[in-house]
């Protein structure tokens, strides 16, 4: 199956039709990381993180599996600092 989202010159082109719902998709685009999953009411929703210490986990990351990994060390990272 060909990945829903990917990141070209021009921008992001994604396909909801190839989403699975509840799973998260994303792609560096620019220096940000977009978070795509579609939800059960088959609304596409976004994120966008900037934080460069997560943007770079992510891009060097070997894995998409990861990325769930990362933000959650992030948010616990960020929850102990407030």
């Amino acid at each position: 199956m060909d990945y829903p989202v990917t990141a070209e010159p021009e921008g992001v082109k994604i396909k909801p039709e190839k989403m699975v719902t509840d799973k998260l998709y994303y792609c560096i685009y620019k220096d940000k990381v977009l978070l795509f999953y579609k939800d059960k009411e088959d609304l596409l929703n976004c994120y966008e993180i900037e934080e460069k210490e997560v943007v770079d986990s992510i891009r060097q990351s070997s894995s998409p599996d990861d990325i769930e990994n990362i933000l959650q060390k992030f948010i616990e990272k960020e929850n102990l600092n407030h």
